[in-house]
This record gives C-alpha cells, structure tokens and sequence, in this order.
C-alpha cells in the first residue's frame, strides 16, 4: 500500500470512526496516522482503540501510527445559579474564589493560579474567544474585576483561555500523567502535549517518556511563541494548532504563525503537522468549501509533514470521503511543477555532521539522475528524517529492524517504512533494498535507486555509505 504523494494524513478516532471496518477503510483511503484525543477518552476505551489500530496494522501489513493527544489543563468557569447569565458590554463581572453559583455579576472560577497570575489589562476570554473581558482590579489569589468588551450568554463550565498571561501550572495535570502512562504501556508512538508554555513543559514529559515514544509540541499559546525556537530544539515534533492558536491571538496573523513554525521545524528536521478546521464543512456535507481546498493544499506547498482531519473523521458525517478529498488535494499540489519550486527554495543548508552531508548528497545525486527513491537502511529513524528535510523529489524507502521505528517515521513526509531485519553486509544491502524498492511499487526492473547505510551495520547514528544500484530481474523475482 504505496502512497502517491509524500505528504500524510492524520485522522482523529471517534464515534464515527471507532470500529475495526472504519479504521481500516480510513486507513485504505489514505488515513497513515491515527490521533486519539484524551479529552473524550478512557483509558479503558483507550486500550481498546489502540488494540483495534494494531489489529488492522497486522492485518494490512503496513505500519501504522498511533498519536495520543493528552487533553492538558482544562480552564473552565463554574456553574451559574441558572445555568447561565448574559453579560451586557461595558458592564463588570467578577472571577472570584466563592464557589456558590454565579449570576450576571460573577461567577467562580475553580482556578487559583489564574486568580494568582491575572494582572490588570489582562485579556480574558471565554467560550472559545466568544466573550472578551479586560481585568480592571485584582485581588491576588481571590478574585478579579474585569469589565465586558465583547458579551453574550455564559453557562455552566465554559473554557477560558489567557492570552496575556502566564500561567504557573505545568502543561500535564494528573489525568494527562495516568493517561500518558497507559499510553506508553500499550506501545503508542507520538505523544502530543496541549498547552505547552515552555520548552521545560517538553522536557518534563520527555523525562517520563524515556524514549518508548516521540514527544510533539502542539503550539497553540502565545506564549509558546515567545520561546518558539527553545521549544521546537527541545521537542520531536511540532503542531501548528490553530484552533486555540485562532483563539488566543488575532485571527489574521494564525496564517503567519503557521509558515513560521512549518518552515523552522523544516529547517531543524523534525516533523510538523498543520491541524484544525482542514475541512470543517464535511462534518456535514460530503463536498468542502474552495477555501478548504485552499487551506489544505497551502500547508501541503509549505512542506508540512502531516496535515490533520479533527471533527472530520472521528464524528462527522462523511469520515472517508474527508480523508479521500485530503488525499486528491495532496496528490494534485504534488504534482504541481509550482510545488517543487517552492519547495527547493525553503531547503536549508545541511549540518556540518556525515549524516546530513549523506542525506542532502543522496538528494543532489536523486535530482541530477533523476532517481525516484533513496533507500535508508535505519535503526533509530535518524538517517530517513534528515533525508525527508532535504524534501527530495524521490521516496524515502525506510529499511528498519525496529517496528517501533517503522511506526514513528511514518508520520514523517515521503518516507514509505518497511520492518525487515538489518543487512549484514553491503551485498545484503543493496539486494534487499532494490528488492523491497519493487516489491512496494517504488522501482522497476532496469531503473536506479540510491540505497544509503551506516558501517558497521547495526549501529545507530552510523550512516557514513551512499550507492547507486540498478535493480535487476533477479531483484523483481525475490521480490
């Protein structure tokens, strides 16, 4: 199961995409990983899904990529004597520490640090940026006075978000800790933090994780963007989330943001994936809007490695024809001679290390004799990720005796990963790889392709041999 494009898909898991046939028929589609969100999961239900992935992994023979979302700290209001209270602008409202229901005056808010950490002229948000409130006066620990500049109605238990300020409190709670043990227990691939604030935020998880999963970033505070660069070096990965991003910051600079972090996690290596609202409209109806077809396919010119269906996939009306519209639109953008250019003209300058120096060696030899792919023999994933960064025009066949390896990298842009075991010598090498380069589609009998390695054979962080083989009859027979 070859895909056409380089470009890959994550689709969310829900009620409309939570049975064995579903996962299989996104999977077909051109689903390459599957995000559980936490914050409508249990760890029971979690178990249960990521057995069902597994199971249809097996069953396709095909890694697959499990993306565990952890829900991260949940700012909400409390409740209202009502059930809800409108709030005219201009009026004040008090966020305070009295936990007996609010009214049109006041409400309590079930969150000390915030009461702590507001300041005056602090922007206070509420119900996904729908209600806007500026602090006037606080009293430190105990309440705030702010005065409505956007009103409406409020109810019970409605989020809110701070975008001027930051919050003491660290971007797992205790749910998101039970959570990411369950997770590693049962062998899942990519873990996704919410809310990062700081690259310590990343480095606390990293240190639970202890390298049994990746760890990325989603990026969808401001404040994350003031330590932007620590984060990304500090992080396996990146998500452009612009659903709380759009929240937090004006709307018009989200599309900014966007290229800013693609094209920095492009240029550290590591992959990136632009989420939410991709195709929000086929929630209900089976065809996007132009502007979604637009929003897609500028992410896929950029060069992100992923792009992500949310609500599409896990409780939409039309999950497949979702991923099947993501499909079409990356494949045409790919074949966009408009594409390959833009692309070249982001490539960064390789690092002064013998892997990078291979990998954008591979990418010039693939460019000059037009080889359509560059096998990579890997332990750890390494040597397919910075030939990826180099973004050639040719599939990254990743060659891995690690199925922990195959799963992780195969989130990664134009890498096609294959579980076999290790070469044992450079013959080995280069036989196995032109044989799998046509057992997957990717070679014909009388082509070329560069097949890159590392010597002694089995040593992670070794790749140091690059060379051009021509696949033979005898390699398409063995195949």
């Amino acid at each position: 199961m070859t895909r056409l494009r380089r470009t890959k898909i994550v689709a969310t898991l829900g009620p409309a995409s939570n049975t064995p046939e579903m996962v299989e028929a996104l999977h077909k589609a051109g689903a390459d990983v599957f995000r559980v969100n936490m914050s409508h999961l249990s760890r029971d239900n979690l178990r249960a899904q990521v057995g069902m992935i597994r199971d249809v992994e097996a069953k396709l023979r095909r890694p697959i990529t499990i993306l565990i979302d952890l829900q991260g700290p949940k700012l909400r209001v409390g409740t209202f004597a009502a059930g809800s209270a409108t709030l005219e602008p201009g009026a004040l409202f008090t966020l305070d520490d009295d936990k007996t229901p609010g009214d049109a005056t006041r409400v309590h808010l079930p969150h000390p640090e915030i009461l702590s950490a507001l300041e005056p002229m602090d922007t206070v948000l509420i119900d996904d940026g729908k209600l806007r409130l500026v602090v006037e006066e606080v009293n430190t620990g105990h309440s705030a006075l702010t005065r409505v500049v956007i009103g409406g109605t409020i109810s019970n238990r409605k989020g809110v978000s701070l975008p001027d300020t930051a919050l003491p409190v660290a971007a797992m709670t205790e749910k998101d800790r039970g959570d990411l043990e369950a997770a590693l227990d049962i062998g899942v691939d990519w873990i996704a933090l919410s809310f990062v604030q700081r690259p310590e935020d990343v480095a606390e998880v990293k240190k639970v994780v202890r390298g049994r999963a990746q760890v990325l970033a989603k990026i969808e505070k401001p404040q994350a963007l003031a330590r932007l660069d620590e984060i990304m070096e500090v992080s396996d990965a990146l998500m452009v989330a612009r659903g709380d991003l759009g929240v937090e910051m004006p709307l018009e600079k989200v599309p900014g943001l966007q290229k800013r972090i693609t094209r920095g996690a492009r240029r550290l290596g590591k992959p990136v994936i632009v989420a939410t609202q991709m195709l929000e409209s086929m929630i209900n109806v089976p065809v996007p809007t132009r502007a979604e077809v637009s929003d897609v396919a500028t992410a896929v010119y950029e060069g992100a490695d992923a792009v992500m269906l949310s609500a599409e996939s896990a409780a939409g009306d039309y999950p497949i024809e979702s991923v099947n519209t993501m499909n079409r639109i990356a494949e045409e953008v790919e074949r966009d001679q408009v594409y390959w250019t833009i692309i070249k003209a982001q490539q960064a300058e390789p690092e002064a290390t013998g892997s990078d120096a291979i990998a954008s060696a591979a990418h010039r030899i693939a460019e000059t004799l037009g080889i359509k792919t560059i096998a990579a023999w890997t332990f750890s994933g390494s040597t397919a990720l910075r030939i990826a960064r180099e973004r050639p025009n040719a599939t990254v066949l990743a060659l891995t005796p690690k199925r922990d390896t195959a799963r992780r990298i195969s989130l990664v842009w134009g890498v096609h990963a294959v579980v076999t075991r290790d070469a044992n010598n450079a013959d080995d090498m280069t036989f196995r790889a032109c044989k799998f380069a046509v057992r997957a589609g990717l070679a014909k009998v009388g082509e070329r392709i560069i097949v890159i390695a590392g010597v002694p054979f089995g040593t992670p962080g070794a790749t140091n041999m690059i060379r051009i083989a021509f696949v033979t009859q005898e390699h398409a027979d063995e195949a």
